[in-house]
């Protein structure tokens, strides 16, 4: 069996500060990913952030306190990939992509597009380049899991208040059709959907209001796989018990052993 995490820290300096290292020890995952570290590899000298027992890669931005993956593996993989030779992929720390055999784990950041219209055109044209790298690793023979934040929800029961999100990035028609064409055209599928189709199943909250206190959230985390993982996903699971970030861990049993 092995249990992957993944999770948006939105700062992983301050996810240590609320506990998020002794919650992750405790979990013993055999692959963690992180997005949106917020911090320089220099940033990150303490040993809380190289956790006992796991080989850790971290993917920083060139800008300053901004964006940024990382993944911790039990095992040391065959290669770490960072780079897919286009921006802001490359320039943003978007992408880690640890390979084992026959097996890919890939930490993701998605551009949000919610500030700006601006912002929305720079997080389509990643969605875009994107789509493009993800026929490209359905071509190879390996099988892989997507663990990131997407930034978009796909089906009304994603997000508390869908009616009047229609018109808001994370929910615009042009993304969920996106997420259309990922699982209907390309073939990958929202594991967490195969085990778990509850209503209220939200990874993320807004600080505004009291979006957490009344449990109005988004569902933009989740584990994308290839259709042959599909028979092996035994469990999904959001962790709320502890906040760590203004987004909740997302944990998936399956039942594979990583090897290399």
């Amino acid at each position: 069996m092995a249990k992957i995490i993944t999770c948006n820290t939105n700062g992983i300096r301050s996810a240590a500060r609320k506990g998020f290292f002794e919650w992750l020890d405790a979990e013993q995952a055999e692959v963690v990913c992180i997005q949106e570290t917020k911090a320089q590899l220099e940033q990150l000298s303490d040993p809380v952030f190289s956790p006992q027992g796991y080989h850790c890669f971290y993917n920083d931005a060139i800008k300053k306190g901004y964006s940024g993956t990382a993944l911790y593996s039990k095992l040391k993989p065959q290669r770490v990939i960072t780079r897919l030779g286009w921006d802001p992929a490359d320039s943003e720390g978007r992408y880690t992509q640890a390979d084992f055999k026959g097996l890919s784990v890939i930490s993701l950041y998605l551009p949000s597009g919610s500030s700006s219209e601006a912002a929305l055109e720079k997080k389509l044209r990643f969605m875009d380049n994107f789509m493009e790298h993800l026929r490209t690793l359905r071509r190879k023979r390996r099988e892989v899991i997507i663990c990131a934040d997407w930034n978009i929800c796909h089906q009304n029961i994603d997000l508390k208040n869908w009616r009047s999100n229609r018109k808001n990035s994370g929910f615009l028609p042009e993304e969920r059709a996106w997420l259309d064409m990922l699982y209907d055209e390309v073939g990958y599928v929202d594991s967490f959907r195969l085990v778990n189709s509850e209503e209220e199943q939200y990874t993320w909250w807004s600080n505004r209001g009291q979006s957490w206190a009344k449990n109005v959230g988004w569902r933009l985390d989740y584990q994308v796989i290839t259709p042959k993982l599909a028979t092996s996903v035994k469990s999904a699971d959001i962790y709320k018990e502890q906040r760590f970030s203004d987004h909740a861990p997302q944990i998936m049993e399956y039942d594979l052993e990583i090897t290399v």
